[in-house]
């Protein structure tokens, strides 16, 4: 390049200036206003449309498309290279591994960067941005206003330096689980996994880990099933409050972890698990970013189980869903591997995966294995500072009742940000153990009997119903069957030293009656009559929570 000298600049800029004054003397003068910069923190939610909204996400993740689509590709690729077809007259056809319909009981996890504020629940992450709440007064009062410490200043904070994934393995093993879910990725976008889709994860920042991935050979060592959950379907709109209000969520530097944000559009007395009146907008890079990110987990850890949250049955889920089916399907065949997929009411079929109740129960025995999810401790399922812990008697009990009913139970635990588990979660697990170590053969590898139980306590049935549970009594109990082999579980140990089971009859032909206990099995003495099964119990029972009768039968 002609550099030029400093006589000749100021000969041009002279010439500039009178041609300038020359043209003002013919041109009326326009005084044009001081660009003002844009407050890249001031609310977007009535100033952008839902296509800008998008728009201004996928060029925040461009550098990521590559891999997306070669991710993509693999998922088409998948689908036509096994028994299922990406179809739900295909996958209706899938059945259910024999090892999760003898397994039972599993071990759920939520942990991520919500554990760092720890206040509220896990939805801190949403909450914090809506005005008026309480997360949102606690974060202005304790880290500054929203538009200074945003959500995705807490990743520095989050360290995990007392994560041991061996020691949580072990500990699930003497729980007596049988398969460990962590949450890979929370609706708030940030992924505890070593994902190529994105910068904002564990294995980048934070704790600089693969925390998934270090967890994932821990838990297979102790020769337990590991299975993955995925929330980020909801990040679609997850941090659209911060759209409202002065904050991170709207400056477009940040789009590619806070996600569209996109404003949501729900009917009025809409709840957030019934996604039917829900009409936010969901866009077609969205769902090709939802199915990369959900092949991408199979990919890399080959979960024998994935859990997805409730809102992937927003409608417009419906046409991705089955490539996403097809792929992990067939893939898990094609290994040798099985596969299994927790989804919530409305979200498949019947057939296509396995039905899991949040919060709650089912009536009766269900013709399919399914499962309900409940958090150890009762305000969240992310650690929170003063929460309460459900004791291991409504534990156990719960387990008895949904296992009766051809369920299993996934039971969540809510780590510390340091990856240390609360002692009282601690506890309840050792003590849910012991109860399994000594009556396990009632649980695990059993399948329904004629009924499910009998006795006075009603349950409430469906989602989120847990609050109306009602305690047990020692005429409750509940039936399993191994063979010629019925166990009768009695959820309350009787003052008068007998049980009376009425749905035994004559016609059962019992031969023996033992009761398990933490001292070996007692040989009981029984009779049949016209109202059921006599018999005589011990002084005081050899255990605790719950009490088991093996009961042989013909």
């Amino acid at each position: 390049m002609t550099r030029r000298s400093p006589r000749s600049i100021i000969r041009v800029r002279v010439r500039a200036g009178l041609m300038a004054a020359a043209m003002a003397l013919v041109t009326p003068m326009v005084v044009a206003a001081k660009p003002v910069p844009a407050d890249a923190t001031a609310p977007t939610a009535d100033t952008v449309s839902p296509a800008q909204i998008d728009a201004q996400w996928q060029k925040a993740t461009a550098k990521h498309a590559p891999e997306r689509a070669a991710e993509l590709k693999r998922v088409a690729e998948g689908d036509g290279q096994g028994p299922f077809r990406p179809d739900w007259a295909s996958l209706k056809a899938y059945q259910v591994p024999q090892w999760y319909a003898d397994a039972k009981f599993g071990i759920f996890i939520h942990w991520g960067l919500y554990s760092v504020p720890a206040f509220g629940n896990e939805w801190y992450s949403r909450n914090m941005y809506i005005k008026g709440s309480a997360a949102y007064e606690h974060h202005i009062q304790t880290y500054g206003p929203q538009a200074k410490f945003g959500y995705k200043d807490f990743i520095p904070l989050f360290k995990a330096e007392k994560y041991d994934p061996q020691a949580w393995a072990a500990l699930f093993r003497a729980a007596g689980a049988q398969y460990v879910v962590p949450v890979a990725e929370h609706h708030d976008g940030f992924a505890m996994y070593a994902t190529k889709l994105s910068d904002w994860s564990a294995v980048r920042m934070g704790p600089k880990r693969d925390l998934i991935g270090d967890l994932a050979r821990a838990v297979r060592a102790q020769g337990l099933h590991f299975g993955l959950s995925s929330h980020r379907a909801e990040h679609d709109f997850f941090f659209d409050e911060g759209r409202k209000i002065a904050s991170d969520v709207n400056d477009p530097r940040n789009a590619d972890f806070y996600g569209p944000a996109q404003v949501r559009v729900k009917e009025k007395g809409t709840e957030d698990a019934d996604v039917f009146g829900d009409f936010t907008p969901v866009s077609q890079g969205w769902l090709d970013d939802w199915l990369s990110r959900s092949a991408e987990l199979v990919d890399l850890y080959h979960p024998d189980l994935i859990y997805f949250d409730w809102w992937i049955s927003q409608p417009s889920f419906r046409s991705t869903l089955p490539k996403f089916l097809a792929y992990y399907y067939n893939t898990q065949a094609k290994m040798g591997g099985s596969a299994v997929v927790n989804y919530k009411v409305g979200a498949f079929p019947e057939g296509a995966g396995v039905l899991d109740i949040e919060r709650g129960q089912l009536p009766g025995i269900q013709p399919r294995v399914w499962q309900t999810c409940t958090s150890i401790s009762n305000d969240s399922w992310g650690f929170i500072e003063n929460d309460t812990y459900k004791t291991p008697l409504a534990l156990i009990h719960l387990l008895a009742d949904v296992v009766s009913k051809n369920g299993n139970l996934l039971l969540n635990v809510g780590p510390r940000a340091d990856g240390s588990i609360p002692q009282a979660a601690q506890d309840t697990l050792t003590a849910m153990g012991g109860w399994l170590k000594v009556n396990g053969e009632a649980i695990y590898g059993t399948r329904p009997w004629r009924q499910f139980g009998e006795g006075p306590t009603e349950i409430a049935s469906g989602s989120f119903q847990e609050g109306k549970a009602k305690p047990y009594t020692a005429q409750d109990f509940r039936f399993t069957t191994k063979g010629d082999t019925l166990y009768a579980i009695e959820l309350g140990w009787p003052a008068d030293g007998a049980a009376l089971i009425r749905a035994v009859k004559a016609d059962d032909h019992v031969k023996s009656v033992t009761l398990l206990g933490a001292n070996g099995p007692t040989p009981l003495s029984f009779r049949q009559e016209g109202d059921g099964l006599h018999l005589v119990l011990p002084t005081q029972p050899s255990g605790d929570f719950a009490y088991v009768y093996r009961i042989e039968t013909r």
